[in-house]
């Protein structure tokens, strides 16, 4: 069982809960050289969804958003996981997790559907120092 594990910033975009408007966002950083890693979408209210997207490189992301003209919110931390089995062997991080009372507020997990899966770990901000330091990242 190999699991490889990736502590990885995060910026917020907020767009209008429209069809489409996702899309243009990310497009806009991808036609201006941003890279992503990973993203999700989230509603936040009446009109408005979020996007948290994680960038292969910040400082590209960081440049695109500029040229592109999109407005970049609160980076934060999370960890990538990616592993060669099912995605229920992720319950050893969730156990590590568990032992050292970290309480993991979100996630996503997708199977590949050739014997892997990759996964995103979201726990507080007060609590990454300690979740890298039980998951063996820097």
């Amino acid at each position: 069982m190999t699991i490889r594990i990736r502590r990885a910033r995060y910026y917020h975009i907020t767009v209008r809960d429209r069809p489409g408007e996702g899309c243009r966002a990310l497009a806009d950083l991808g036609d201006e050289g941003a890279k992503i890693l990973a993203f999700t979408a989230v509603p936040t209210g009446p009109g408005t969804a979020v996007l948290r997207v994680f960038p292969e490189d910040e400082e590209a992301l960081l440049r695109a958003a500029e040229r592109s003209g999109t407005v970049l919110f609160d980076p934060e931390e999370a960890f990538i996981v990616r592993g060669d089995e099912h995605l229920t062997a992720l319950t050893t991080i969730q156990r590590k997790f568990a032992d050292a009372h970290i309480n993991i507020y979100a996630s996503n997990g997708i199977f590949d559907g050739h014997g892997g899966y990759s996964c995103v770990i979201y726990v507080r901000p007060e609590d990454v120092e300690r979740a890298a330091v039980v998951l063996g990242v820097e």
